[in-house]
């Protein structure tokens, strides 16, 4: 195939699609010796009965590259059929190369090349040309184009464009596939190969030219080796706790090959223990992973041998005949003991108690077992953060689980919590498992009606009618089968008005036993129902329905169950009763209005009379709230009215930022005691922190003709010697045990005083 992609090469190098034709030496030679022959004819009127020569292709003139010559190259000539020879045409280029690498006679209309021309730098020009007359400097005829191709020479050696080329060839590849000096390669030994290659172009004008390259052949591999182990038997040692998943161990089998070649799967041949491990192939290092399927127990098993087989994922049907490509080791698994908490005989204890059991009946029990070589004692306790309200204990020795608080169905139907075992010898390890209790209905509440139902019968009811369903529910837990009973209680049996119709399907007919209905009489009945369950023990309740009597049509359809529709005559339209009741609310208005008024009058009468204090005697009923209480009553009216508007000064409690002192004119001797009270009354009004506060200060004269003159103090004498009570004794027996008290001090006895 390289051999092939060389030679190629070299031919599309040599030949460039048929674009470089060669050329013969007689045709340089025509060129240069018939000048003339090569005619461009520019497009014009040519005269009658005149042969037009053409000696090139129409529009196309060709020039050799690589020209050595001294004297400019000859391309060709332009000839138009208005030139008669005389020297009145005038030729002109344009165009590409014009006047740089190709010129034109003016007069004869001879193109030469004045310059080499390389056809690997540009293969072809495109000119414009055109005869003009030389005096009017006029066209004589259209613009013609044209093309100068410049023709290739040998003059270039074949060359290799992306050398070094690389090749790969799979190793023990077969003599003839390519030609070399090793008949059978092999990856493993070499990877890469070196060769040279030459290219040598056998002819041309300049000789045989050459060219090289170097090849790199990389050998690819192929599966050409099977994978083997590097030892029979692998010993492992895996300590029981070791969780499910997880790996345990690595074996490798070995492959010279590379890539996907040396891909390898692992296999563990069905025996001893193959139930238990799983190998799976590590895809970075090609390595065999076991792992465990299912746990171990050093106290069921101790070890376990397999065998495992590592093939070629992918096989090379051509070397099937080397034999098989897999190889065959044996695996022996060591089980370590370690120390393991306490198992539970089960892993979810279910159990079942009736609710209102007594406190510390036992209900069930749990177990778990040391399971270790050295069997080690357990005890039991309640995880805690699982049973918050501590409704069950249990015997941390035996297991046994009782109840600690009653239990009601209703409030809380099952139980969920969880209890642990743990070693005596290492309290580190424990283990736990859940506990369900269902708590079971006992039947202690009775039936009662589902619904409070609106029962209501027409006036016009006949007999035998059923006007309500009624159904019951119960807030224990109903058993399957569970069946109502209904009947009426044994005080309404007696000449009922309605009785009660048991479906047998825990429903009742609420029927009518009269014909016909007043509400003039009676608007609402009341029907007590006896409802009674099948459990044991059997419950019941009372329940009292009410009935309420209603206007119906002949239809039975309710028109009206309200209490005043009874007392209004038939055929009242709603307008008529909106009327009345409006009148109604009026009158009620003016009445009230009245009444208020009434109560305003008597109360400006009051208001009046207690302004005038003069022989007012004012009395309170409510008690005051103490000192701090300022608006108890209204102490205006005992004070002076006038004083009241001079001074504003409130004097129900203590100022606190006047503080005047109190001056008190002088009293002259022998004052009537009536000008002195009213003295004393006139400075307590005009002084505002005269005490008392929230009080009431009474001054009172006693008169004149008191037959012991005055008994005030103002006018005793100075010491109580002087005083004479000698009068006493005149005043009669009332008066006698003052007179001993205040006679003679040796003549008073106090025990004699009976």
């Amino acid at each position: 195939m390289l051999t092939r992609n060389s030679l190629s090469l070299l031919l599309w190098v040599l030949f460039d699609g048929g674009l470089l034709t060669p050329l013969p030496p007689h045709l340089q030679q025509t060129l240069a010796t018939e000048p003339r022959e090569n005619v461009l004819h520019l497009p014009g009127q040519p005269s009658h009965f005149q042969r037009v020569k053409r000696g090139w292709v129409w529009n196309q003139f060709f020039v050799l590259e690589e020209y050595m010559g001294s004297e400019p190259q000859y391309v060709g000539k332009l000839h138009s059929d208005l030139d008669k020879g005389e020297g009145t045409v005038k030729y002109t280029l344009s165009g590409d190369g014009a006047g740089t690498v190709f010129t034109i006679d003016e007069t004869t209309g001879d193109i030469h090349a004045i310059r080499s021309l390389d056809r690997e730098e540009k293969p072809f020009y495109t000119l414009r040309a055109q005869a003009v007359d030389i005096e009017t400097r006029k066209p004589l005829e259209p613009e013609s184009e044209f093309i100068i191709k410049v023709q290739d020479i040998n003059d270039n050696e074949p060359k290799f464009l992306d050398g070094p080329y690389v090749a790969s060839v799979p190793e023990m590849s077969p003599v003839g596939v390519i030609r070399t000096a090793l008949p059978n390669m092999d990856r493993e030994v070499k990877e890469q190969y070196q060769v040279l290659i030459q290219a040598k172009d056998m002819g041309g004008q300049l000789g045989g030219l050459a060219g090289t390259t170097i090849v790199n052949i990389t050998l690819t591999d192929v599966n050409d080796n099977p994978p083997r182990f590097p030892k029979s038997i692998f010993h492992l040692k895996v300590p029981e706790s070791s969780p499910i998943g997880s790996a345990i161990g690595r074996i490798r089998a070995v492959d010279p090959d590379f890539g996907q070649n040396a891909e390898i799967e692992y296999n563990i041949v069905p025996g001893d223990g193959g139930n238990l491990f799983d190998i799976v192939t590590d895809e970075d290092t090609q390595e065999g992973v076991i792992k465990l399927k299912k746990p171990l127990d050093f106290e069921t098993k101790k070890a376990y041998t397999f065998k495992v087989e590592a093939s070629n994922l992918h096989l090379d049907h051509r070397f099937h005949s080397a034999g098989p490509f897999k190889d065959t080791a044996t695996v022996k698994i060591s089980v370590l003991d370690v120390e393991e908490p306490p198992v539970f005989s089960k892993p979810l204890y279910t159990m079942d108690v009736y609710e209102d059991t007594p406190v510390g009946t036992i209900i069930g029990a749990v177990t778990a077992q040391d399971l270790d070589v050295g069997s080690s004692a357990v005890r039991y306790f309640i995880d805690w953060k699982s049973d918050v309200d501590s409704h069950f204990t249990i015997d941390g020795t035996e297991g046994t689980i009782a109840t600690n608080e009653l239990l009601d169905r209703e409030s809380t139907a099952q139980y969920n919590f969880s209890i642990m075992a743990r070693k005596v010898s290492n309290t580190l390890l424990t283990s736990k498992v859940n506990i369900l209790i269902n708590v079971l209905d006992v039947n202690e509440f009775p039936p009662e009606i589902a619904v409070p139902y609106e029962t209501s019968v027409c006036e016009n009811a006949k007999p035998g009618q059923i006007i309500q369903i009624v159904s019951a529910a119960d807030r224990d837990l109903s058993p399957a089968g569970q069946q109502f009973s209904f009947r009426l209680s044994p005080e309404a049996a007696i000449k009922p008005n309605f009785t009660i119709r048991d479906f047998r399907n825990n429903t009742a007919g609420i029927e009518t036993r009269r014909n016909g209905y007043s509400r003039r009489q009676q608007e609402l009945y009341f029907l007590p129902v006896v409802i009674e369950d099948s459990s044991y023990p059997v419950q019941s309740s009372t329940n009292t329905m009410t009935i309420r009597v209603c206007r119906c049509d002949s239809d039975g359809t309710i028109l009206s169950c309200n209490v005043e529709a009874i007392f209004l005559p038939v055929g009242l339209s709603t307008g008529a009763l909106i009327a009345i009741l409006l009148c109604i609310v009026i009158l009620l208005v003016i009445v009230v209005l009245y009444v208020a008024l009434r109560r305003q009058k008597k109360k400006d009468t009051l208001m009046t009379s207690k302004e005038d204090i003069r022989d007012n005697v004012i009395h309170y009923d409510d008690e005051g709230g103490g000192e701090e209480d300022t608006q108890a009553f209204d102490i205006g009216a005992l004070r002076n009215p006038k004083a009241i508007e001079d001074n504003k000064i409130r004097r129900d409690i203590k100022p606190e930022s006047l503080c005047l002192p109190r001056q008190r004119p002088s009293v002259e001797d022998n004052t009537d005691i009536r000008d002195f009270i009213h003295q004393r009354l006139q400075e307590n009004d005009v002084d505002p922190t005269a005490p008392p506060y929230d009080s009431l200060a009474t001054y009172a004269y006693e008169g004149n003709g008191s037959v012991a003159d005055s008994l005030s103090s103002i006018d005793s004498l100075t010491t109580e010697a002087d005083q004479d009570y000698d009068y006493l004794t005149d005043w009669g027996p009332r008066f006698k045990v003052l007179a001993d008290m205040f006679g003679e001090e040796e003549s008073y006895n106090p025990d004699k005083v009976t």
